[in-house]
């Protein structure tokens, strides 16, 4: 699958309501910098003996999913990226409401 590169790039994300399961709505659009969000999954040298001269096939390694995304300080989307990596806020106030992100929420 090709990924879009420049003016054409976008970011969906949602946040889970319960861990493990896809999220049904509230996918928003963000914007973003850049990013090196991919996974891998390398091969493994058998460690099985006694076939003969010839190796074994390569087997599969765990898949890792990581890399880092650089998000812009802009006022309508910063929220989510600090809910994202702090949690949910600690809200307070009826007009003007006053957000405090603590970390390890």
């Amino acid at each position: 699958m090709a990924r879009a590169q420049g003016a054409r790039a976008q970011m969906a994300l949602a946040f889970e309501t319960v861990y493990g399961t896809p999220p049904v709505g509230g996918i928003l659009r963000l914007p973003f910098a850049s990013t090196t969000l991919g996974t891998e999954q390398p091969l493994l040298n058998s460690e099985l003996l006694g076939y003969g001269h010839d190796p074994l096939a390569p087997i599969k390694d765990a898949v890792t999913a990581d890399g880092d995304v650089l998000v812009p300080l802009e006022a309508e989307a910063f929220g989510f990226w600090l809910k994202a990596a702090f949690g949910l806020p600690a809200t307070t106030g009826t007009g003007p409401w006053a957000h405090e992100f603590q970390s390890g929420a």
